[in-house]
């Protein structure tokens, strides 16, 4: 006969904390993932306005605003560091993802020498990226300490609030007084900013804007988040001694000085008039910035402009992750216009959840009878760009999946320009040469010359894995 082991009050106390441990990671799931288990429709209302907006965004209008795409990820530093220093008043910059990096310093250290001469400057970063990366370094605090810097988090996540986890600000731009703004899909460190790394680099894209209609709708836009019940002053764990702050600012000081005397052109006046490329119209298009599950506003206004299309849609996204809505949505433009949708291929993807997702619903993704591309070029692909037709370019932060639809603020802008369009197309082009064509689910096409990453098994059963776990709570992928 088994002895009965006895039971101490400290094994009824051990048993007793598994429960609760087992209890509190079950109600933090479950609380996290219950304000985004509906996804809201949009209302008539909303419906109309995107309808008669996009109708506008086909017509000609008077506008001062011009601008020009930023492709590589060496331009995308060097502009900013121009757009810094044109800078008299303010600068504002607004990030995703915000880590310590050769990049980061570049852009800190312009934006602090501003900061010295009496400019000011407002940093705006996710609550998940504040959480993680300022809260304990010495670079961002010391930064954030400066007289004329102010570094705000919008949502930061709290442990104990799990409600509010998944309501994140996905926007990424930079803006210089009323003079021009940079805006599109990179984050803020060196995977996608300069050439500091040889591995690890993700492909993007941006658009820089100067004129005042388009920059008066991101300030309104700015100030709106800046100023959200859901945003909150930067305030660390602990103030860093005056003796470690001064160190940071040498430093940053002796990086500026650097950096000017390697590329003084990026440090003079600079017309960006001269530099840019006239447009017949700029919109901006967001989504609602509540931390929890929106409409769909910025998909919907996308669906809009492509219904409208009379020759060929081009979408750029990292991933697909489609709902009914949207797989709808490309069907009926598919079968109206020619629609060519490039993606990450899962060798190449940076994203094993999106990736995941995307192998248990190509056949979905299939049958909205869009041309499908994979790309294979060996760098993970991380922007957000369509073209519809000949006249409209769309690049943002926007991706083509469920998060990016109903749970992040997004930012796309709508230009109108042959000239933007012409040139985003040929930058389409030169990537599609280096993806596989989707037949159907068991054969696609592979240009020759491209050799595909391979994908270890591991690798992709762990995606498959994942892609089948996250299913009952795909809406927050």
């Amino acid at each position: 006969m088994r002895k009965q082991k006895k039971r101490t009050p400290l094994r009824r106390v051990l048993r007793g904390l598994r429960w609760a441990i087992l209890l509190c990671l079950l109600f933090n799931l479950i609380a996290t993932y219950a304000p985004f288990a509906r996804l809201p429709g949009l209302d008539a209302d909303t419906e109309q306005a995107l309808a008669t907006r996009a109708t506008e965004m086909f017509e000609d209008r008077a506008t001062d605003d011009r601008a020009m795409i930023i492709e590589s990820s060496q331009d995308a530093l060097y502009e900013r560091l121009r757009l810094i220093e044109q800078a008299e008043r303010e600068i504002v910059i607004v990030t995703y993802e915000n880590h310590d990096g050769e990049s980061t310093r570049d852009i800190l250290a312009a934006a602090l020498h501003k900061a010295d001469q009496g400019v000011k400057v407002r940093f705006l970063v996710d609550g998940i990226a504040g959480r993680f990366d300022h809260m304990g370094g010495d670079l961002f605090r010391a930064v954030a300490a400066h007289d004329n810097v102010e570094v705000r988090f919008y949502n930061l996540i709290k442990f104990w609030t799990p409600w509010k986890h998944m309501g994140r600000m996905h926007d990424k731009y930079v803006i210089a007084d009323d003079k021009a703004f940079i805006l599109g899909g990179r984050n803020m460190f060196d995977k996608f900013l300069g050439e500091y790394t040889a591995t690890n680099r993700s492909l993007d894209r941006e658009v820089l804007v100067c004129g005042s209609d388009c920059i008066r709708q991101l300030r309104d836009y700015f100030e709106g988040m800046w100023n959200h019940p859901e945003t909150s002053v930067f305030s660390p764990w602990h103030q860093i001694s005056a003796e470690r702050c001064q160190k940071v600012y040498d430093d940053l000081a002796a990086r500026y000085d650097a950096l000017r005397a390697d590329r003084p052109d990026l440090f003079s006046p600079c017309d960006y008039a001269e530099m840019t490329l006239p447009t017949r119209g700029v919109w901006l298009v967001s989504n609602p910035t509540t931390i929890y599950a929106k409409q769909p506003v910025v998909f919907a206004q996308l669906a809009a402009m492509m219904v409208r299309a009379k020759d060929d849609v081009v979408i750029h996204s990292p991933y697909a992750v489609l709902n009914r809505y949207m797989r709808d949505t490309l069907r009926a433009v598919a079968g109206k216009v020619p629609v060519t949708l490039m993606i990450n291929a899962v060798e190449n993807g940076a994203n094993l959840v999106g990736s995941g997702d995307y192998l248990c619903h190509r056949d979905e993704v299939l049958s909205t009878g869009v041309h499908l591309l994979e790309y294979a070029g060996g760098k993970s692909y991380h922007g957000k760009a369509m073209a519809v037709d000949d006249q409209l370019s769309v690049i943002g932060s926007f991706n083509l999946d469920l998060r990016s639809a109903y749970l992040d603020t997004e930012l796309m802008l709508v230009i109108r320009s042959p000239e933007i369009n012409a040139e985003l197309r040929s930058y389409m082009d030169a990537l599609h040469a280096d993806c596989r064509a989707v037949l159907d689910a068991e054969n696609a096409c592979i240009p020759e010359g491209l050799t595909v990453p391979e994908c270890p098994i591991w690798k992709r059963a762990l995606m498959y894995l994942i892609g089948a776990l996250m299913q009952p709570v795909r809406n927050l992928v």
